[in-house]
């Protein structure tokens, strides 16, 4: 067992962030496995000190290694590969080295070698010796090397945009999730909650909304002993092989927000039950729908969908997502500015008018029969003959036309802000057509979307700036934009929009009961007497 000397976890020490009544929670689960507890909570412990930078992955590794050898037999800990590959490289530049190559033609070799541990020392020396020559393995690693890198960061990053200030608690989130995965009572792979704080605005109801938040650097992927807990290279969800996991329960102990859940018994729903499809995601590991009995589980961002299996259209696209009547869930790649995520982050008063306008807005096909016998267009003249067209209406239209700003995704995904955006614009170009001067000095000071020129000076067309804040006046703007616990270096992919709590945060009822929506909150005995912030039980 390894000690605490060189600052790993004391017996008396509370580390996880969500305080000591659930860290020894944590515990006391841990202890009904067959599994070493005390080693699962240094673990944990030591996990986090990876992401917030106290401890390196490699010292992490080492500390550790004999221990998970001596527990499970083996330790296939994700980074264990990534750091023998490392080792095993300075072990061949050493040896080069040795040989009496200089610098430019090590990197050369070690370049063409795609790194030691790309085909291992043993193995190339092999070559060599059998005179087969490393020609033609070396060109097809040049090959590769050459390849685009289409890896997290790189490529595509999953992650969501939430807007606490506009969530109305009615729980569609969470039963959607429910239905399209499949998961037991109370094990809430989304979940939403109310809390009171002193310290936040009395303006808008206080409230978290959390599911996973597949970090980029996630420390329950750094303890799972088997790489059942792996953070796909792709697009950075961070999911669970149900045929890999052995149940340990590290992973829930060493994940900062509580969203990890054990399949104590046999699944309500049957294995006959589920749809392959929406189980074994594009390299045919089962990841997604509820996991089998003995295994961890939780949210996996609907993995299945991002990879097609489910259909092209449902790519970009969660079942929260898709349930939610107020559209304050909002995903896509983190990488991708057009994508919804980004969109609503960058602009959230333009975004958010976009969502409330969406259902108000009238068809092109009415607005022109409403015009049809009209002539020099005034904004009064439109708001007379449109139904339910009035003069706000109008002003943030034509505000999001002066802020146009078109693009599609990069990648195969749903963007529904850009087509909303898109129809918003078409529509004040239809307006122009019919004859308003959407352009035009008067139209455009009376609505406060242009500077009134002063004597002797030209008009100088739409302000941005004019029609931003009218944006902002319609929308709102959020009090606070935030990462869950980001100071402990997780990165999370979930950017909340609203009021941050404090430390002293305390959860109250919300709007709806998981009762009434057929669903349960088990953690409820534990919240009461918690808090939603750092230092104590809040998720």
């Amino acid at each position: 067992m390894s000690s605490d000397e060189d600052g790993g976890p004391a017996d008396d020490e509370t580390f996880h962030p969500l305080g000591e009544q659930w860290q020894d929670g944590l515990e006391e689960a841990l202890e009904e496995t067959d599994y070493d507890a005390e080693l699962g909570m240094e673990m944990a412990k030591d996990a986090m000190r990876v992401t917030e930078g106290e401890l390196s992955e490699a010292e992490f590794y080492d500390r550790y290694h004999d221990d998970v050898v001596e527990e499970f037999g083996e330790d296939d800990r994700p980074m264990a590969d990534e750091i023998e590959a490392d080792r095993a490289e300075g072990r061949l530049e050493n040896t080069l080295s040795a040989l009496g190559m200089g610098e430019d033609s090590r990197r050369g070799v070690m370049k063409k070698m795609g790194g030691a541990g790309a085909v291992g020392f043993g193995a190339w020396t092999t070559a060599n010796a059998d005179g087969d020559g490393p020609d033609e393995s070396l060109a097809a690693q040049d090959e590769e090397a050459d390849e685009p890198d289409d890896t997290n960061g790189h490529g595509t990053q999953w992650g969501m945009a939430l807007d606490l200030e506009y969530c109305d608690a009615c729980l569609a989130c969470v039963t959607a999730c429910a239905a399209e995965h499949n998961w037991e009572q109370g094990a809430n792979w989304m979940y939403v909650l109310d809390y009171e704080d002193d310290t936040t605005s009395d303006e808008f109801v206080n409230r978290l909304i959390r599911p996973c938040q597949h970090c980029t650097d996630a420390p329950c992927e750094k303890v799972c002993p088997t790489t059942a807990r792996h953070t796909r290279d792709e697009d950075g969800l961070v999911l669970t092989d149900y045929d890999v996991c052995i149940g340990c329960r590290y992973c829930q102990v060493a994940c900062p927000y509580g969203v990890n859940y054990f399949q104590w018994d046999e699944p309500d729903v049957g294995e006959d039950e589920l749809d392959e499809d929406h189980v074994y995601d594009a390299r045919d590991r089962p990841v997604d729908s509820r996991g089998p009995r003995g295994v961890m589980e939780k949210c996996t961002f609907c993995a299945t969908r991002q990879d097609g299996t489910m259909g092209d259209e449902m790519v970009g696209t969660t079942a929260c997502e898709d349930a939610c009547p107020p559209e304050v869930i909002q995903f896509g790649n983190m990488n991708d500015p057009n994508s919804d995520a980004q969109r609503y982050i960058d602009n959230v008063a333009k975004n958010r008018t976009l969502v409330q306008i969406d259902r108000d807005l009238p068809s092109p096909e009415d607005v022109e029969e409403a015009l049809e016998d009209e002539d020099d267009l005034e904004a009064d003249d439109v708001v007379d003959a449109v139904e339910d067209f009035d003069e706000d209406l109008l002003t943030v239209i034509l505000a999001i036309s002066i802020l146009e700003e078109r693009g599609e995704p990069e990648g195969p995904e749903s963007s529904s802000l850009a087509e909303q955006e898109a129809a918003t614009i078409e529509l004040a170009e239809l307006l122009e057509e019919q004859g308003l001067d959407v352009e035009g000095e008067d139209l455009l000071v009376d609505l406060d979307l242009a500077d009134e020129p002063e004597e002797d000076e030209e008009f100088d067309g739409p302000s941005e700036t004019l029609a931003q804040e009218q944006l902002e006046e319609f929308g709102g703007t959020p009090h606070s934009r935030f990462k869950l616990l980001e100071d402990i270096g997780t990165d999370p992919n979930i950017v909340n929009l609203g009021n941050e709590p404090g430390p002293d945060a305390e959860q109250i009822e919300g709007p709806v009961a998981y009762d009434d929506v057929g669903q349960t909150d088990n953690r409820k005995d534990v919240l009461d007497d918690g808090t939603v912030g750092p230092d104590g039980p809040s998720f």
